[in-house]
């Protein structure tokens, strides 16, 4: 009993916090304990707290309350929407203490401190890799999973897999949840592509809107998604998950790995109607139909001189740079040192790869 209230307390015995109703002690006893008997019939996550499973349940049945009422984004979780608002705001309420960065939420604050401390906690279980986030041993993981051939969550519908059954759950429902006419319920009003969940919808209507709200705090790059921008942020980190079966090169992202990949394969898909040349790359072949069409879009902008090839007008530009050797492979920058021109490369040219 609180001596100067008079109610009746119920106090922990192993850390003395008080409570007014026994319930709210019992529940409290399970961070002692370690008991978690709330559990997930999806994915079989267990909880302490029986209110954080039912916040839980929102990821499977894809209901998102939350609604951001400046961008109309929607989350599952109520301290999602607050983080979010900080994009809003620009407000970043957390920094860090080594470098002064800030960041919107506690989390990514956490995250970017194993830079400093070279904290790597998230380890590979097939290769022994570790890494500084989850996300990254995440995909790194798709990597043993695609060489092996193992699915260990497919769709028995469509043939889908996936790296966690939550989502394996989750995507089901395109199977069986369904308007009266067989429709799915949000449609696109600029170009009539129709999706199942509101999410997906809004992401979608960036493409549209060209909204950019997620930006780089190393180098002010914004992008459409937040996927786009982790992956982005591999450049600035130097994580490369995507590592060739063949030899012992990785790259930032999976097309620049497929790519590669050809090098070893010989495999050259996207052939020219004209002559019968074939190349690796979409982007090779574009540029490889100049010479049939007669099209000069390289362009000098030192002396106006026009070529039909890019290798041609940066063998043209080092006539300009005379005493600047390390000659930029994607444009016509050229510097006095390698350091200077691999900076520049990775600053300006995110997510090419060099040979």
């Amino acid at each position: 009993m609180d001596i100067h209230t008079g109610k009746i307390t119920y106090q922990c015995k192993q850390c003395d916090k008080t409570f007014s109703q026994k319930g709210n002690l019992k529940t409290h006893k399970h961070i002692h304990t370690g008991e978690r008997p709330h559990k997930c019939t999806e994915c079989e996550k267990t909880f302490s707290r029986i209110g954080n499973l039912l916040l839980h349940m929102n990821i499977h049945t894809g209901e998102r309350p939350y609604q951001c009422n400046q961008c109309d984004k929607a989350f599952s979780q109520k301290g999602n929407l607050k983080t979010h608002m900080h994009i809003h705001t620009g407000e970043r309420p957390h920094q860090c203490t080594e470098c002064e960065k800030t960041f919107p939420h506690v989390s990514y604050l956490l995250v970017h401190m194993n830079v400093h401390t070279g904290k790597r906690p998230y380890q590979c279980n097939q290769c022994d890799k570790d890494f500084s986030q989850k996300g990254s041993l995440t995909t790194h993981m798709k990597i043993h999973t695609i060489h092996t051939g193992k699915k260990p969550n497919q769709c028995n519908q469509c043939g889908k897999y996936f790296s966690q059954k939550g989502n394996l759950t989750k995507h089901m429902k395109i199977h069986t949840i369904c308007t009266g006419e067989g429709k799915k319920p949000h449609q696109c009003t600029e170009c009539e592509k129709t999706f199942l969940y509101i999410s997906e919808y809004i992401k979608h209507m960036t493409g549209h809107t060209g909204e950019r709200p997620y930006q780089c705090n190393q180098c002010d790059k914004t992008f459409a998604h937040n996927g786009n921008l982790l992956k982005h942020m591999r450049i600035h980190t130097g994580e490369k998950l995507y590592q060739c079966c063949h030899c012992d090169k990785a790259f930032h992202k999976n097309c620049n790995l497929k790519v590669h990949i050809m090098q070893h394969t010989g495999e050259k898909p996207y052939r020219c109607s004209e002559c019968d040349k074939a190349f690796t790359t979409n982007n090779h072949l574009i540029n490889h139909m100049y010479v049939h069409t007669g099209e000069r879009p390289f362009k000098c902008s030192l002396c106006d001189k026009t070529f039909s090839d890019n290798s041609c007008l940066l063998r043209h530009i080092k006539t300009h740079n005379q005493g600047k050797t390390y000659q930029c492979s994607h444009c016509d920058k050229a510097y006095t040192t390698s350091i200077i021109l691999k900076r520049h490369q990775r600053m300006t040219h995110a997510g090419v790869t060099f040979l």
